[in-house]
């Protein structure tokens, strides 16, 4: 007998490494998925970006705030951000019948954690305030109940131990994982060459003095000329603080890393960032390129932990990444 194929979930994505999740997603479960976005000229460059590469998208639409039309209208969801305000907001009005969440960067493992009780449910590092908090206890309390009804799953490409699997089993949470699988098969070319830098977003966030961090990015580029990536959230005025730096060239791409960087041979990635030590080995195999956590200047700053961090990766530390 025939049977009924379930509607496909609606991703609704606030940061392009979402975007990029759940491209490995449609792609895993040989699915198309319409798409939601939040709209900013990074996501849109990067949604755009994907569909050339043939990310399984369909349905594109932007919105300013929380797509309430379309979450009313698709019960199943692939969730960007489990700790954004308004994503517990909508979950708490709709009640979604099925849940996926996505990668959100180094937040991956506290939100696993904040979903097996081991940690409390917001964002590490945030003080929350007003109506998110309010809705939160709903919102977690909607993605247990869902979760025992086996309606909840994490699609991730960190390691999240076995312990953290079983615990998050014990509730009714699956987890799949990837590797970055799709992205790697549709690299594009790129013309990067020597060392690169990967931006970071620290000092606009308030946890690096400004002028710390552009002393770690001179001393990265002390020995030779690099490339700059910025990061998506970096301001103007210190890109242009960047950009003044000897043998710096800034390169804006409004895209993600793993996303330029993919497919790329023999490069130096220097990197501060926790989350892409775990993404772009994965993006990187095979190629050669070396990717490493170049420190702080020592005693200049202490970054804030933003939780339980995964054990060490190949590719790290100056290794080469597959070889």
């Amino acid at each position: 007998m025939p049977t009924d194929t379930p509607e496909p979930p609606l991703v609704w994505a606030e940061s392009p490494l979402q975007l990029v999740g759940a491209a490995e997603w449609a792609w895993a479960h040989r699915r198309s998925v319409p798409v939601a976005i939040r709209s900013t000229p990074q996501m849109v460059q990067t949604l755009l970006e994907l569909r050339r590469r043939g990310a399984m998208f369909a349905e594109l639409s932007e919105w300013l705030g929380i797509p309430w039309r379309r979450l009313a209208a698709n019960r199943r969801w692939l969730i960007g951000d489990g700790f954004s305000g308004q994503f517990r907001m909508a979950a708490s009005v709709l009640r979604p019948r099925e849940m996926t969440f996505l990668d959100d960067g180094a937040h991956a493992i506290p939100f696993a954690d904040a979903l097996t009780g081991r940690a409390p449910y917001r964002r590490p590092g945030v003080a929350e305030h007003g109506l998110s908090t309010r809705v939160a206890p709903l919102a977690l309390d909607h993605i247990g109940r869902t979760a025992r009804e086996g309606g909840v799953a994490l699609y991730t490409a960190f390691d999240l131990g076995a312990s953290r699997v079983a615990a998050l089993a014990d509730r009714g949470v699956s987890v799949g994982a990837h590797a970055f699988e799709w992205t790697r098969a549709h690299a594009r070319d790129t013309d990067l060459r020597g060392r690169v830098v990967l931006g970071s977003a620290l000092p606009t966030d308030g946890r690096m003095l400004r002028a710390d961090y552009l002393a770690w990015v001179a001393r990265a580029a002390s020995d030779g000329e690099v490339t700059y990536l910025p990061h998506r959230r970096e301001s103007l005025e210190q890109l242009r603080a960047v950009a003044e730096l000897r043998g710096v060239t800034v390169r804006r791409t409004d895209l993600p890393a793993e996303l330029v960087l993919a497919g790329t041979a023999d490069l130096d990635i220097v990197t501060l960032s926790p989350s892409t030590q775990v993404t772009l080995p994965l993006v990187l195999a095979g190629t050669g390129s070396t990717l490493r956590r170049l420190p702080e200047a020592s005693g200049s700053v202490t970054l804030r932990a933003f939780g339980a961090t995964p054990g060490p990766v190949a590719g790290l530390s100056g290794n080469r990444v597959g070889a």
